[in-house]
């Protein structure tokens, strides 16, 4: 158990940790919307297929599809696809560290919905979203520009209010059969906002590289169908304040991999910037977590 504990949090760590250097990658010669899109139809075929041979049920009614469908646009559509689209406009590094503030933004939601935080809480809080001003407001990264940290900003909010509601929808009671849904209306709606875009044009296979195929592949497979498995496992196995852990460590990983592959260099007040939120994101989840003696049951 402890072995398959270990395993699965270090794929969690390496592999969501490197899906922003992926994405990079992809969109170096490969449309934002259509290539997530495609990302998102395949890991949701694939998951789809590998819950059929087990005998798993696919089928949903009407309320839960719907749910999964606004939750797939919240999370997947404007969450991860839009971080694409800044990825076009700023460091893979950078994008990771203002992806770490969810936690500190979520935190943020519950204070609007009248709920009770602690005092030592809200006073992390303060110091994170300091370090992400401390990111955005100097435009922090040499490959960065505002209206990508913008635009990058704007997609970690979609996904903190997909994660803040996620518990009050009324999802599939099986979590793989939800992400299946989730990922294929996804795939719609991206192929969409692609084709809105002008995308289609911009569409020419013999352009699109090896690389940027081979992170396509890799976003699929090992991005969303491993990564999420391992992280339900976890979630189903492992008490929540060990999984948590994986929010200020793939920061970390972001960082090292851009700048290992895309030669990527903070600024000195984007690395202040990001030892704030991730220290944040740490004295957060420490103290809301706190370190439960059973697991979380599959419905929490």
């Amino acid at each position: 158990m402890r072995l398959r504990t270990w395993t699965a949090l270090w794929t969690l760590y390496l592999v969501w940790g490197s899906t922003y250097l992926g994405i990079k990658v992809m969109v170096e010669t490969m449309p934002p919307f259509l290539s997530t899109g495609a990302r998102f139809a395949a890991a949701g075929l694939l998951l789809a297929a590998v819950l059929a041979l087990r005998g798993r049920s696919l089928r949903v009614t009407r309320r839960e599809l719907a749910a999964c469908a606004a939750l797939g646009a919240a999370l997947l559509t404007f969450g991860v696809g839009v971080v694409t689209v800044a990825e076009t406009r700023i460091d893979s590094s950078v994008a990771a560290i203002i992806a770490g503030s969810v936690p500190l933004q979520v935190v943020l939601l519950r204070l609007l919905s009248r709920q009770r935080i602690a005092g030592t809480t809200l006073a992390s809080v303060v110091v994170g979203l300091a370090g992400v001003a401390l990111i955005v407001v100097p435009a922090g990264g040499s490959g960065s520009t505002l209206g990508g940290l913008a635009i990058m900003l704007a997609a970690t909010i979609s996904w903190s209010l997909g994660s803040f509601f996620s518990s009050r929808a009324p999802l599939p009671r099986d979590p793989f059969v939800s992400t299946v849904w989730e990922m294929l209306a996804a795939a719609v709606f991206l192929t969409v906002l692609g084709l809105a875009a002008g995308e289609a044009g911009d569409i020419r296979p013999e352009a699109f590289s090896h690389r940027s195929l081979a992170a396509l592949a890799y976003l699929a497979v090992a991005g969303s169908l491993v990564g999420f498995s391992a992280y339900v496992w976890l979630l189903h196995n492992v008490p929540i304040s060990k999984v948590v852990t994986h929010q200020y460590v793939n920061p970390l990983v972001a960082v090292l991999l851009g700048a290992a592959f895309l030669s990527e260099r903070l600024s000195w007040t984007a690395l202040l910037g990001a030892l704030l939120i991730v220290g944040s994101v740490f004295a957060v989840v420490r103290r809301e977590t706190g370190v439960p003696s059973e697991p979380l049951e599959p419905a929490a």
